[in-house]
């Protein structure tokens, strides 16, 4: 492939405005695109996804700096270990791509990759249900958002998740978004989703770059290819990075993780129909097994439930302060 595809162009599009909405599924969405639906080799897709994106997360990360939503020394110290990581990655690639071993074995580490990525990405959505539901059982408010000088940076544990998210990055282009958000999720649950993905987005330019670097002399980028995927993707970072500051993006995250489940599955090498099985599955019986636990936890089965009625008791008029006096007055007479 070398000129420019619009198709995956469009592809870059879509990927794109995921990967700012929600500061996952650059490598977790265009990796598996590339390979599943261009026929484009695996080391291929992961070194061009990976020049991809170190032009695209920069698009992202500066709407969120410019909007404050970036906490600077936590992306120092996850650059420690990301940065450094990601480069060792490359160079395993390198030393793994002989005699065929890399060709046979990087879609099955790129599927076990997703399908963790997947597994975390409902977990945290799970921890979070459950600690509404105990804020609520304790009769007070849910914790309101740390401000980002307020919240001290856990170093050794900051470096150890940039380590690891890096070294996946280098391996097989996923990591950056997916699997580090969902550590960061988990490391400062007081910082909410929109300073996170703000905080990933700007961390993920240094370690992207790194095993760009790596790719460009070890892997095997591709001009064109790489071309094709930012005319599209650039432009949708930006739109997705702008709706995410607005936004909690609840309904792409599902969706994400959907695709992760799919992708994961394909890439270890099951048939595409039970992939479409696993599929329908992860919507119909998740979906349903998700609306029961918010139940059990004591909220609306459906987010769009629990929107309107805080939609309805914010219109509803507040009573006027002499009525409810003169009803206090008549129940005291009484």
């Amino acid at each position: 492939m070398g000129s420019w595809d619009p198709v995956i162009s469009v592809a870059g599009l879509l990927v794109g405005i995921v990967v700012g909405l929600t500061g996952m599924g650059g490598g977790a969405l265009m990796t598996p695109v590339l390979i599943f639906l261009f026929g484009v080799s695996p080391l291929a897709a992961v070194s061009s996804d990976v020049v991809a994106s170190f032009f695209m997360k920069p698009i992202g990360g500066l709407v969120h700096l410019r909007r404050g939503s970036v906490h600077l020394q936590m992306v120092a110290w996850l650059c420690v270990g990301s940065v450094p990581a990601a480069f060792v990655g490359v160079l395993l690639l390198r030393v793994t791509g002989r005699h065929g071993f890399l060709q046979r074995n990087l879609p099955l580490a790129l599927g076990v990759v997703l399908l963790i990525a997947a597994a975390a990405t409902t977990l945290k959505a799970y921890l979070k249900l459950r600690q509404r539901s105990q804020h609520r059982a304790d009769d007070r408010p849910a914790a309101p958002a740390t401000p980002l000088p307020g919240v001290p940076v856990r170093r050794a544990a900051t470096v150890a998740v940039g380590a690891v998210g890096g070294l996946a990055v280098g391996l097989t282009s996923v990591g950056a978004g997916s699997v580090m958000m969902v550590c960061l999720l988990f490391l400062y649950p007081t910082l909410n989703v929109t300073r996170l993905v703000g905080t990933d987005l700007v961390q993920a330019v240094p370690l992207v770059g790194s095993a760009a670097i790596g790719h460009l002399f070890l892997g095997d980028f591709r001009l064109g290819l790489t071309t094709s995927v930012l005319i599209g993707a650039i432009p949708g970072v930006w739109l997705g990075a702008r709706v995410s500051s607005r936004t909690s993006g609840i309904l792409v995250r599902r969706a994400l993780a959907v695709v992760m489940l799919s992708s994961g599955v394909k890439l270890l090498g099951v048939p595409t129909g039970w992939v479409a099985v696993a599929a329908a599955a992860a919507i119909v019986v998740g979906g349903g097994g998700w609306a029961w636990l918010r139940m059990q936890h004591g909220e609306d089965p459906f987010v769009w439930q629990h929107r309107r009625r805080a939609r309805t008791a914010a219109a509803a008029p507040a009573p006027k302060i002499s009525a409810v006096r003169g009803i206090a007055g008549r129940q005291a007479q009484g």
